[in-house]
């Protein structure tokens, strides 16, 4: 098991969604004086659950949650910890997973993993050090998609990979200098998509992991596609291939 992720949820679709989800929460903080409607419906998502609910000024929100835009909304969790990566191979004949190197701005993990959850990938991947773990600020951007998807966060990337070949797995890499074009590529058995970060992309040592590339097509100026793009693009392609159409 890694770290324990962030125990501040933000926001007022990811803590509607925390309660759906069922996931343990100490207690939701509704601010003073927000809209009937939406603390109606909070209040009883959390008595359903059992989740205290408490009142505050929006200052102590703001101090629960620096920097964040938490729409007078903020939710306490219990402690939950990252799964090993062994964890998300446990139900799935053909997974699909997704590895995600070096992804720094929390922003685009989330639209990630909002991505991932919706598609029904069985989890995904980040390493410990040089990307944005799960926080407050990803658990937002996702729309609560972290309530729903495993991930596990490991130290050394390329050695999750290996793993998930010697488990069967295909590992697929996104990168410019990809040999086929990604429509191109069977994409139907078990696979690791392997998405590179912002500034490096996927690094000299884990492309050297996949066992092969794709590319998307550029046709225009720019040289590439921001990384929550074209996973999305990835792993619909994926779904579409393994749909038969």
């Amino acid at each position: 098991m890694g770290d324990l992720l962030s125990n501040v949820i933000c926001g007022r679709n990811a803590v509607r969604e925390a309660l759906r989800a069922g996931r343990p929460l100490n207690k939701v903080i509704l601010a003073r004086g927000m809209t009937p409607s939406v603390r109606h419906e909070l209040v009883s998502l959390a008595r359903n659950r059992g989740v205290p609910v408490q009142e505050a000024d929006r200052t102590r929100l703001d101090a629960l949650a620096p920097g964040a835009a938490h729409q007078g909304v903020v939710a306490v969790a219990a402690e939950q910890a990252y799964v090993g990566v062994e964890d998300l191979l446990a139900t799935d004949a053909a997974p699909l997973v997704l590895v995600l190197n070096e992804i720094q701005d929390p922003h685009n993990l989330g639209a990630v993993l909002r991505t991932a959850e919706a598609a029904g990938c069985a989890g995904a991947v980040i390493p410990a050090r040089r990307a944005a773990g799960i926080t407050a600020a990803v658990a937002k951007a996702s729309a609560g998609a972290v309530n729903y998807i495993r991930v596990a966060r490991v130290d050394n990337i390329a050695r999750a990979l290996r793993y998930f070949k010697d488990k069967g797995l295909w590992v697929v890499g996104a990168d410019p200098a990809g040999e086929q074009v990604y429509w191109d590529a069977d994409l139907k058995g078990p696979l690791a998509l392997v998405i590179g970060g912002e500034d490096r992309g996927l690094g000299r040592v884990v492309r050297n992991e996949c066992d092969f590339l794709v590319r998307l097509p550029m046709f225009g100026r720019v040289g590439s596609l921001n990384a929550s793009v074209a996973a999305a693009l990835l792993i619909y392609e994926v779904v579409r291939q393994r749909s038969g159409r």
